[in-house]
């Protein structure tokens, strides 16, 4: 029976290592996967899935104004597709969201998501509130905090001198050079948040 996955993390856990070890699990049994990754993260470049540790493949790009299910569809008439897996799903519209459980409910593809939970202000992505609220199995992957050893599971965006920012866009593209992950103690310690 398949299943709609997301899996979810701070920054720096390990996300995208998970996923293209998952997609090398299919493939090696012959599988056919078909990987996604929003346009918007075009770090690495458009329609590349890296890890930071060096590992990288190849992606079908996909923008928020794409019908996923439809596109999916289309993809499954031509050749079968045994897993669907989205890199950066924090990216997705909640449409997006729901149009791949249709692809779980409807198609019979299992459909596993990676992506961050929340912003550098502490507010959920729009794609990963929705996968929150009806994915079938929810994971958290860990990462350790950059300022002690608990887990963490917020990240900071910091400016050009390594300090917290405190406002701006929900969306910043970047890196270990730009965001710092941290436990939600020295989050709200570094974002002047504690009472």
């Amino acid at each position: 029976m398949a299943s709609l996955y997301f899996y979810f993390s701070s920054m720096d856990s390990g996300k995208s290592t998970y996923l293209l070890q998952s997609a090398h699990n299919y493939e090696s049994a012959g599988k056919r996967v078909l990987l996604l990754a929003p346009v918007i993260d075009d770090r690495f470049g458009v329609g590349k899935i890296t890890s930071r540790i060096g590992l990288q493949s190849e992606a079908v790009a996909i923008t928020q104004q794409d019908d996923l299910k439809q596109q999916i569809a289309r993809e499954y008439s031509e050749e079968y597709i045994a897993c669907v897996m989205v890199d950066e799903a924090q990216f997705l519209t909640p449409e997006q969201v729901w149009q791949l459980s249709d692809v779980v409910d409807v198609l019979g593809i299992p459909v596993l998501c990676f992506g961050l939970r929340t912003d550098a202000f502490g507010k959920a992505f729009a794609g990963s509130e929705v996968l929150l609220s009806i994915a079938d199995e929810l994971t958290e992957l860990k990462s350790i905090c950059k300022c002690c050893e608990k887990k963490a599971n917020m990240q900071l965006r910091l400016d050009g001198e390594g300090n917290p920012v405190k406002s701006g866009s929900q969306v910043q593209i970047g890196g270990n050079d730009s965001y710092l992950s941290v436990c939600r103690k020295h989050y709200k310690s570094m974002m002047g948040l504690e009472s």
